[in-house]
């Protein structure tokens, strides 16, 4: 069939160059007075990078594909997005996507399930003892109330705590627009609007506190020293903000996590971070399904519909939204797709030893229309005004 045949020829195209950058972690006492894990680069020999795990929770193979960060970190290109995904469903789904063989899990406070993805965490681990917390990679996200210095690592530990884990392998800035302090006790997590509960609707909006970029990043810097996190990055930055952040930044950023999909391929942005190093995330690489039940956009609307997206699944026994993410692979993106359902994540996860043809790539890229769906400029509107960070 086509799927073995795409399965076959998955080989020597996956491993790379003859050495590869692998991690090794050496244990020391943090400040926190636990043991946490610092990044120390060794040479793994290809054999065994392309060793495909057996047994009955084998993966598929194309989880060992990772990006290789400016680190040295090796990250798995497909990692489970979590947003909207409802607190009593992502403890099993969690468990379940670690069992499939997915190793990367993305987060963040905002999303309001970390406690939640930290017990699918435990459950996954404590069934399986061959997975380690070594094996997979854990993204969180600092919310825009603690920007400020000394909010940072609070957040950050408060993060750690409702995960269970020691330390993150990516901590990234959610976005550029910082607004005033919101202890825990008060709510948590706070999301957008300052006091939702205030009597007059006219109160019920952000309030925002000018943080210098420049003084959030020393916080996240500091993170990486005392070994709470091993890489740092930041979301939904163009690039005028990444330009100035890699001009003052010690410890530089090794990721950016940026919507993309073909309606939005943001080719500039990609190629100018690649040139700097800085490795790309796409969130919502399917376009606007994520977004119909918000109401920001229509069934029918999404490059997921595009006749070339679906003359691609037929000639490669794929579905469209495999088609998506593979063009997101190949274009040296990382993806990070959501779903609620447990079949998916087979789907999903099966976009490895298999290429889309220079004339399909070639089309979807075509596709790009500058379509964006989730943008500040829109959806704080009713929240106190638009934060229009891309214009």
């Amino acid at each position: 069939t086509v799927r073995e045949l795409r399965a076959m020829s998955a080989t020597a195209a996956r491993i790379g160059p003859q050495l590869t950058n692998s991690l090794a972690l050496d244990r020391r006492p943090s400040r926190r007075g636990k043991t946490s894990a610092t990044i120390r680069a060794v040479m793994t020999p290809p054999d065994k990078l392309g060793a495909k795990p057996t047994g009955h929770n084998a993966p598929n193979p194309g989880v060992a594909e990772r990006a290789i960060l400016r680190t040295g970190s090796r990250m798995p290109l497909l990692g489970l997005g979590t947003w909207k995904i409802p607190k009593e469903q992502t403890p099993a789904l969690v468990e379940t996507a670690i069992r499939k063989g997915w190793r990367h899990l993305d987060c963040a406070c905002d999303y309001g399930n970390e406690r939640e993805v930290g017990a699918g965490i435990r459950a996954a681990l404590t069934e399986d003892p061959t997975i380690s917390r070594d094996d997979l990679w854990v993204t969180s996200k600092l919310w825009n109330t603690y920007h400020r210095q000394e909010h940072v690592r609070d957040a950050c530990l408060r993060t750690l705590d409702d995960l269970g884990l020691e330390y993150l392998d990516l901590y990234l800035v959610h976005f550029p627009i910082s607004l005033k302090f919101v202890p825990f006790e008060t709510r948590y997590p706070p999301e957008w609007v300052h006091d939702p509960d205030a009597s007059d609707p006219a109160d019920r909006v952000m309030v925002h506190d000018p943080v210098p970029i420049a003084e959030t990043w020393r916080a996240m810097e500091q993170l990486v020293d005392e070994g709470l996190v091993k890489n740092i990055g930041v979301c939904n930055f163009n690039v005028s903000l990444l330009t100035d952040l890699l001009a003052t930044a010690r410890v530089k950023p090794a990721v950016l996590q940026i919507e993309s999909h073909p309606y939005l391929s943001q080719k500039h942005l990609v190629d100018y971070a690649r040139s700097k190093q800085v490795h790309v995330t796409a969130f919502s690489p399917l376009g606007s399904a994520g977004y119909v039940e918000m109401g920001w956009t229509k069934p029918t609307e999404g490059a997921i519909n595009e006749a070339c997206v679906k003359a691609a699944a037929a000639a490669h026994g794929a579905t469209p939204g495999q088609v998506l993410l593979r063009w997101a692979l190949q274009r040296g993106t990382s993806a990070i797709p959501k779903t609620t359902k447990a079949g998916r994540l087979d789907e999903n996860i099966d976009v490895f030893g298999w290429t889309l043809s220079a004339d399909e790539m070639s089309a979807i890229d075509a596709l790009n229309r500058n379509k964006r769906y989730n943008d500040p400029a829109e959806f704080c509107v009713g929240m106190g005004g638009p934060v229009p960070i891309y214009d």
